[in-house]
């Protein structure tokens, strides 16, 4: 039996909060036990772990809604794709630069302190944008607010997967399924959003959208930060670094970090190329359809791999998905027309979520516990980052060669985000951070790190 402080109730835990205690049974699915068949049911009965999830999902909206809802805004608005897109490549830049020093603060001050205001802010920010998007105001407004407007998106995603890290830290194969959860969840944000932002920013006003989404991540954010029950205990910033020690939140990152944003470029170009496709076949609304298939196979092959227990070490699975995603994506400017897309890329999408699902849980494993949020920030970043660069490269390499160009394209930045991590696998086998770690290299001479 494993003991778990979730940080609700009355008793009170090691960091002087108020805390239940309560116990998960590891299950030995070669045994029949049940709870290892129903994974998803067991972490969801957690207390507080249903609500955090939901508030979560709901709050992180916005990432599948926003940049869509900015590009669609921006060129009904001024009739120019290009320019569309520069601005919504600029509120990812935006998101990218800001994201993890924002996630920093979170750990140290802790989650409700930094999201009441950056959800507010956020919501400001993207009024502003909207106001200026309708007033047609120049192009450097139009980067700035949209810039701005994506530097202060906050990052629930990473903060829910903290929460489960805490909730979760000493029952591993639970915290991979609640990961494995939130992946899921994920996908079917990307199923839902740029549907609705699509539907609302034609056929209601083209910044219904946006609007949308902004309500959705203000709603979502205030129903998370007033959880103070899960929410993870603040690890205020330390004096003491001892000699050589590394700046990154977890040494994986010098490998991880490079290889998200070429996984955020194909995943871009991919998206870019598929409408591209759909539209050199006479067929460009199935272009959305497609899109849905790739998340759905996404989170059909994430529900599968956490409903598992897993023997191979989290690093070489991670590697053996990635190499799958970018060997399936191979195939995709070779296929010769929209039905076989369709049932390639949902076989193809199998393997994301489990890809990610490895990714964030190296970067939890490894990171210090005062700076989990922060490291998982960074792949977020990445990706974000990838997403940007991705689009402005494949727009132009759709536009002189083609679809077919664009999905080469695609595939290079996966091969190359696939040798990143296979030549620094090394980086990723580190050993498990925890408090007496942290203690040790922060300089920490005894008590626990808390509020």
């Amino acid at each position: 039996m494993t003991d778990v402080c979730a940080g609700i109730g009355e008793q009170e835990n090691c960091d002087g909060q108020n805390s239940q205690t309560f116990t998960i049974k590891e299950g030995d699915p070669g045994r029949g036990d049940p709870d290892a068949r129903s994974g998803y049911l067991t972490v969801l009965r957690i207390p507080g772990a249903l609500r955090f999830c939901v508030a979560g999902a709901i709050g992180r909206f916005p990432m599948a809604m926003f940049g869509l809802g900015s590009l669609l805004l921006i060129a009904a608005m001024t009739g120019r794709y290009g320019l569309a897109g520069g601005v919504a490549a600029a509120g990812s830049v935006g998101y990218g630069i800001t994201a993890p020093l924002l996630a920093r603060l979170a750990d140290r001050l802790g989650q409700q302190r930094v999201l009441r205001p950056q959800a507010v802010i956020f919501a400001a920010a993207v009024a502003g944008f909207v106001a200026a998007a309708q007033a047609r105001a120049p192009l450097a407004v139009l980067l700035v607010t949209g810039a701005l407007a994506g530097a202060s998106m906050p990052s629930l995603g990473s903060m829910v997967r903290t929460r489960w890290s805490v909730l979760l830290a000493d029952s591993p194969q639970r915290l991979a399924t609640a990961y494995a959860l939130e992946s899921v969840v994920d996908e079917m944000i990307f199923v839902v959003g740029p549907a609705v932002v699509t539907l609302l920013a034609t056929e209601v006003q083209p910044a219904a959208g946006v609007i949308t989404a902004a309500v959705l991540c203000l709603g979502g954010c205030l129903a998370l930060a007033q959880q103070t029950g899960t929410e993870p205990p603040a690890h205020p910033a330390r004096v003491v670094r001892l000699a050589g020690q590394s700046r990154l939140p977890a040494a994986g990152l010098i490998t991880m970090a490079p290889a998200f944003v070429f996984l955020g470029s194909m995943f871009a170009t991919i998206d870019l190329s598929t409408v591209a496709f759909a539209q050199e076949h006479g067929h460009k609304p199935l272009a959305g359809f497609i899109l849905g298939t790739y998340a759905l196979g996404s989170a059909t092959g994430g529900i599968w791999y956490g409903s598992r227990n897993w023997r191979a070490p989290l690093e070489r699975r991670f590697a053996i998905t990635l190499c799958m995603t970018v060997a399936a994506v191979a195939t995709f400017w070779s296929l010769p027309g929209l039905l076989p897309l369709d049932v390639v890329i949902f076989f193809s999408g199998l393997t994301i979520a489990p890809t990610l699902i490895a990714g964030f849980g190296l970067i939890e494993r490894q990171a210090l516990p005062s700076r989990r949020t922060e490291g998982m920030t960074w792949l977020s970043s990445g990706i974000g980052f990838g997403v940007a660069a991705g689009s402005a490269i494949a727009g132009r390499i759709v536009d002189a060669g083609g679809a077919r160009w664009g999905y080469v394209f695609s595939a290079c930045c996966g091969v190359v985000a696939a040798l990143i991590i296979v030549a620094g696998i090394g980086r990723l086998r580190a050993g498990p951070a925890g408090p007496a770690r942290e203690a040790a290299q922060t300089g920490a001479t005894g008590g626990t790190i808390g509020r």
